[in-house]
C-alpha cells in the first residue's frame, strides 16, 4: 500500500517531494517565510530546512506518512505543502497521526488548504483505514483552526494542550488546540 501517493483534487497535484533543488528551495521558502511562520518559534535556516525535507525522504522510504508539496495542477507551481505525520512527541490523550499544513501567504485564502486536506483525509480513512486523525495549532491561528472546521474536524477543549517542543522562551505559542475527526465522522459526512 502506497502510504504517500500523488493526490488528485480539481486544482492541485499532491505528490511527493523529490530529491531536487527547486523542491528544496521552496520548503525552505515555506519554512522561513517571515507572514507564514508567525505562529512558529522560528524561521529555519536553509540548513535546518534541508534537515527536515531529508527526514521527510527518509519517511517516504521507510512507508511512513510524511508532508508533500501541492502543486497547482495546471502550471505544476508550487503553492505549498500538507499532509499526513505520524506524532512525534507525548500527549496526555490518545492521537497517533495528525494532518498539517503549511502554505504560500500569497496563496492563502483560496480554499487550497481544505481541498488538499480533504484529499488526505480521504486517503487515511477510506484507503489507510485510520481510525481518526487530529490537528492543532495555536488558539489564535485562525486561518489554520478555520481549515480544521471546514474540513469536518471538531475541536475537543478538554484536550487543549501544551506543546512540549515550543521552548518555555515561547510561552505565547505553547497554548495549542486540538480538532479531531474520526473515521466514523468523515465517511457518515461524506456518504
Amino acid at each position: 500500500m502506497n502510504i504517500n501517493p500523488t493526490l488528485e483534487t480539481e486544482r492541485l497535484l499532491i505528490r511527493r517531494w523529490r530529491d531536487c533543488e527547486e523542491d528544496r528551495a521552496f520548503m525552505h521558502f515555506i519554512m522561513s517565510n517571515e507572514v507564514g511562520r508567525r505562529y512558529y518559534q522560528e524561521r529555519k535556516t536553509r540548513e535546518g530546512s534541508d534537515l527536515g525535507f531529508d527526514k521527510i525522504l527518509t519517511s517516504y522510504e521507510n512507508g511512513l506518512p510524511a508532508w508533500q508539496v501541492a502543486t497547482l495542477k495546471n502550471t505544476g507551481q508550487p503553492v505549498g505543502f500538507c499532509g499526513l505525520c505520524p506524532i512525534n512527541f507525548p500527549l496526555s490523550f490518545p492521537a497517533t497521526t495528525e494532518i498539517g499544513w503549511q502554505y504560500d501567504p500569497a496563496f492563502w485564502g483560496k480554499g487550497y488548504a481544505s481541498e488538499a486536506a480533504t484529499a488526505h483525509l480521504d486517503h487515511a480513512f477510506n484507503t489507510l483505514k485510520l481510525k481518526d486523525i487530529v490537528a492543532f495549532a495555536i488558539e489564535e491561528n485562525r486561518a489554520s483552526t478555520r481549515v480544521m472546521e471546514k474540513i469536518g474536524m471538531v475541536q475537543e477543549p478538554e484536550n487543549t494542550f501544551l506543546h512540549p517542543s515550543i521552548s518555555d522562551d515561547h510561552p505565547h505559542l505553547k497554548r495549542h488546540v486540538l480538532y479531531r475527526v474520526t473515521a466514523h465522522q468523515w465517511l457518515h459526512r461524506n456518504a
